[in-house]
C-alpha cells in the first residue's frame, strides 16, 4: 500500500484537528479573560468561582477532564434527571477550552496587575469607573504582554487535540491509529502525522506572531 493512499483520510483528520484547535482556542480565550478578570474582582463570589475554576483545571489532567465531560457528566445527569450527554466534538472542544482557559486566566490576571499603578491613578483622576478603567486603560495595555504566552498556549492546545481521539472523535491522531491498525505500517504513518502536526504548528506560530505584532502596535501608539 503506497504512502500516498494514506493522505486522504489523514487530511480529513487534520481538518477536524484544525477545527478543534481553532474553536477551543477562541473559546478558551473567552474563559481566560472571564476567569482572569473575575479573579481580580472585589466581589468574593465572582473571585471565588474564578479561583476554584482555575485551580481545578490547572491541577487536574486534561485527559481526566475530557473523560469526565464525555463519560461521567451524562451519568451525573441521569441521577438528577437531565440529559447531559455531549457529542464527542462538543466534549472535546469544551475540555480543551476549559483547560487552556484556566492557564490563560493567570496570564490575563498577571498582565493586568502589571500595568503601572500611575495608569490607574490617572483613570481615577478622570473619573473613570472601574469598568471603564479596565476596558479602556488596563486591557489595551496588558494585551501586548499576554500575546507571547497566549501563542505558546495555542501551540500546546493544538498538540493536546490528539487526546480527543480517545473518545472516538475522528481527528488526525484517530485516523492515523485506524490506518495503522489496518496496515501495520507504523513508521510511515506516524512520520507523516509528525510532519502534519509540525506543519500546522508552524502555520499557527506564524499567525500568532502576526497577531502579536499587530497588538504590539497598541503599545507603541500609547507611548
Amino acid at each position: 500500500m503506497e504512502w500516498t493512499s494514506y493522505l486522504p483520510p489523514l487530511l480529513e483528520g487534520a481538518w477536524v484537528t484544525v477545527q478543534l484547535a481553532v474553536y477551543s482556542t477562541v473559546l478558551g480565550a473567552v474563559f481566560a479573560f472571564a476567569a482572569g478578570i473575575g479573579k481580580l474582582s472585589h466581589n468574593r463570589l465572582i473571585s471565588g468561582i474564578s479561583v476554584v475554576y482555575i485551580e481545578v483545571f490547572r491541577g487536574t489532567s486534561l485527559l481526566v477532564q475530557l473523560f469526565w465531560l464525555y463519560f461521567a457528566l451524562p451519568v451525573a445527569g441521569q441521577i438528577i434527571g437531565i440529559d447531559l450527554r455531549l457529542p464527542p466534538v462538543v466534549a472535546g472542544i469544551l475540555a480543551l477550552a476549559l483547560n487552556i482557559g484556566a492557564y490563560g486566566a493567570e496570564v490575563v490576571r498577571g498582565a493586568i496587575q502589571a500595568v503601572s499603578r500611575s495608569q490607574r491613578e490617572a483613570a481615577r483622576a478622570l473619573n473613570f469607573t472601574p469598568r471603564q478603567t479596565l476596558r479602556w486603560i488596563l486591557i489595551p495595555q496588558a494585551l501586548p504582554e499576554m500575546m507571547p504566552t497566549f501563542g505558546n498556549l495555542a501551540i500546546q492546545n493544538l498538540k493536546d487535540t490528539a487526546l480527543v481521539s480517545l473518545i472516538s472523535l475522528g481527528d488526525l491522531a484517530f485516523r492515523a491509529e485506524q490506518i495503522r491498525n489496518f496496515t501495520q505500517d507504523s513508521t510511515t504513518i506516524y512520520t507523516i502525522v509528525l510532519f502534519m502536526y509540525f506543519g500546522m504548528a508552524l502555520v499557527l506560530t506564524a499567525m500568532m506572531k502576526l497577531l502579536e505584532r499587530s497588538v504590539g502596535r497598541w503599545r507603541t501608539a500609547g507611548t
